[in-house]
């Protein structure tokens, strides 16, 4: 009896190791059609030679590569291939090295990846990031974009295709690429280009100047690239004013820095309430040092009683000499809080870089292991 595809698909989607996916393709045309869509919709390639394989496959045919939803893309310096030079394949010798052969493979899989929504490219560990050119000629429409690839010609072309592109993360960006003109707004009520990107997670504030105006930008990271007083205060002015030219209010802002003292927080802090107006949105903010002085630490918390509706703040104790380390001594610093902004009601203390999460739970601050210190700042 021939059942409804949702309920071969139900199957499939219940079938929990890949090998058992590969064999349930041999037991009927149904089957295959169901297991080839729960095996193919989800693609993570790290091993070199495993992934020319199964790009050659995705370029070849086409009935498969439609069904690639999501793909993520892991190259390591373990992994990286022999003769790895990170060139454009029309500017490498025509015998070709392996790596030529694993970069274009993925060129050839992405052009055929068409209803391809999710792509992630991770390059970890003194890899070259120069592969942009993978992206040329790709029609799919991203949602999610994470790429360590380099900020070039090839990459802001791509970009500059994105519709539906909501979510990006970029490890690298350079304001002396010329065609940055054709990404950056010409309208601060609407861009024509990334015209729905609300979350960016960028390494360089250069980057949200771009990225930032005229785009519905709600949820910022990013990181100060001096630790130049002066040259920070610069900075900060110019990422505030930025901030400002998003189409809508931010809601979450993260903003890391080489380390973090209490006297620049201080500044930030002040600097933004002023900037975000009497009436801020912002329900997340971070990473911000703690004063360990009693007075600063008032005029940090009346700072913090202007941002209401503020809901979750990251701090660093590092400064702290003994560092409150105990959930004693955390409770302690996160009642002290409550008192001038009660209306927070998650606290991420840094020390270290080593997280501790607090949350208040019916007027109880407990321990938030469940909390995902990464990726809270995208949440809220």
């Amino acid at each position: 009896m021939k059942l409804p595809p949702e309920v071969y698909l139900n199957i499939a989607q219940h079938v929990e190791r890949r090998a058992d996916l590969c064999v349930l393709c041999l037991v009927s045309q149904a089957f295959r059609t169901a297991a080839e869509h729960v095996l193919y919709r989800k693609l993570d390639m790290s091993e070199p030679s495993s992934t020319i394989m199964l790009c050659q496959v995705l370029a070849e045919q086409p009935r498969l590569s439609r069904l690639v939803t999501a793909l993520a893309i892991y190259l390591d310096e373990e992994g990286q291939l022999e003769g790895d030079n990170g060139g454009n394949p029309q500017e490498q010798g025509p015998s070709s090295s392996p790596s030529h052969s694993y970069w274009t493979s993925i060129s050839n899989a992405l052009r055929n990846t068409a209803s391809l929504r999710s792509l992630r490219v991770h390059l970890d560990g003194g890899i070259p990031i120069n592969y942009a050119w993978i992206l040329d000629g790709c029609g799919f429409q991203l949602h999610t974009f994470h790429c360590d690839l380099a900020w070039d010609v090839h990459l802001v072309s791509f970009l500059t295709t994105q519709r539906e592109l909501s979510d990006l993360y970029i490890a690298d960006f350079d304001g002396d690429v010329p065609e940055n003109v054709s990404i950056s707004t010409h309208s601060l009520r609407q861009a024509h280009t990334l015209p729905r990107l609300s979350i960016l997670d960028c390494t360089f504030t250069e980057a949200v100047g771009v990225l930032v105006p005229g785009r519905p930008v709600t949820h910022v990271k990013t990181c100060f690239s001096s630790s130049n007083r002066e040259t920070r205060r610069v900075e900060l002015a110019l990422l505030l004013t930025d901030l400002r030219l998003s189409t809508q209010p931010i809601y979450s802002l993260t903003v890391a820095d080489e380390s973090y003292t209490s006297t620049f927080s201080l500044e930030l802090l002040s600097s933004l309430v002023r900037a975000f107006g009497p009436t801020p949105q912002l329900s997340y903010l971070g990473p911000l040092a703690l004063p360990v002085d009693g007075g600063e630490r008032l005029i940090f918390y009346g700072h913090l009683g202007h941002l209401r509706e503020l809901r979750s703040v990251e701090l660093d104790v590092s400064e702290w000499e003994p560092p409150p380390v105990s959930f004693a001594a955390l409770r302690g610093l996160a009642r002290e809080i409550h008192l001038y902004a009660p209306f927070i009601t998650t606290l991420v203390f840094m020390r270290d870089l080593e997280p501790t999460a607090l949350r208040a739970v019916d007027g109880l601050w407990r321990l938030a292991g469940d909390i995902g210190v990464d990726t809270v700042w995208r949440t809220v």
